[in-house]
């Protein structure tokens, strides 16, 4: 696990911004801190949003996500703690459990529903939603389960331990790959004083979440629970990762779409004539066909 290619970074990236995601309430009344919001679409392009839900109250997502519809764009959940099953309108289904992944493909669409499996204790995890391009926006639906023991995964010589979930890293590929959008998607772990490093396209746009401890990127320092927007500085090739504490951030980027943006709730199109008919369709019926595994 430890013979692993190391990433060298020439001329690291800064940071942009620091930010603080939103509370909010999402489907049936799950507590979320939306992480990534509509306001920043257009500069972490192809990322649409990123809610983290983090919560030992059962009170705060019992409720879960009862059916709802998708359209045009990818959701990734990446659960760290917990149980939730999910099934949808083709007659899938599955459980995520602790470090397990989703994948899906939502296409030209899917109706589908997300539900705790736990009465009490602790669920924690991420959902990120990433763009199609326009020509996949009607593709056919698709989706992948990966157990947490399925997730491709590495320790460097420092001790960081790093879980690949798309992309590469240090000759690691990650367990899904795409070929417009290319994102990368770590999650890293890291011991306190350790650093790490990571090679990133230079036309990515990229953000780290931190959710354990503090860690130094460039010049600036990034507690748990703040999103840090990478600058796209001219010639530089990665980040460098230093901890202050142990910590555990995810880091995600990836190629810009450059495409209109036309959203309406669960549909992500191009304009808003297609939209509509999303919407159209759905109250007609005709969107929820089936997901292929």
């Amino acid at each position: 696990m430890n013979n692993v290619a190391s990433d060298t970074v020439t001329r690291e990236r800064g940071v942009e911004r620091v930010l603080a995601g939103q509370s909010v309430m999402d489907g049936a009344g799950v507590k979320i801190n939306r992480v990534v919001t509509q306001p920043l679409q257009r500069r972490l392009d192809p990322f649409l949003m990123l809610d983290n839900f983090a919560s030992g109250e059962a009170n705060d997502y019992i409720a879960g996500f009862p059916s709802h519809p998708h359209r045009g764009f990818e959701t990734v959940t990446y659960m760290l703690e917990g149980r939730m099953r999910h099934k949808d309108s083709a007659g899938n289904e599955g459980l995520l459990t602790n470090g397990g992944v989703q994948w899906m493909t939502a296409g030209r669409g899917v109706i589908h529903s997300e539900m705790p499996e736990q009465q009490e204790g602790r669920m924690e995890g991420f959902q990120l939603w990433l763009n199609l391009p326009a020509r996949d926006k009607l593709r056919d639906p698709w989706y992948r389960d990966f157990n947490g023991d399925e997730l491709p995964r590495f320790v460097t010589a420092a001790g960081v331990h790093v879980k690949v979930i798309a992309g590469s890293s240090h000759g690691v590929a990650g367990a899904v790959q795409r070929e417009v959008t290319e994102p990368v998607y770590l999650d890293v772990e890291i011991p306190a004083g350790a650093s790490f490093s990571q090679v990133l396209p230079p036309g990515h746009n990229a953000f780290v979440f931190v959710y354990r401890g503090a860690v130094r990127l460039g010049d600036k320092d990034v507690a748990a629970g703040r999103l840090a927007i990478l600058a796209n500085t001219e010639g530089a090739d990665g980040i460098n990762v230093h901890a202050l504490e142990a910590s555990r951030l995810i880091l995600v980027a990836g190629k810009p779409l450059n495409e209109p943006i036309a959203q309406y709730g669960p549909f992500v199109m191009n304009t808003q004539a297609e939209v509509f008919q999303a919407v159209e369709d759905f109250r007609g019926g005709k969107l929820g066909e089936e997901a292929h595994a």
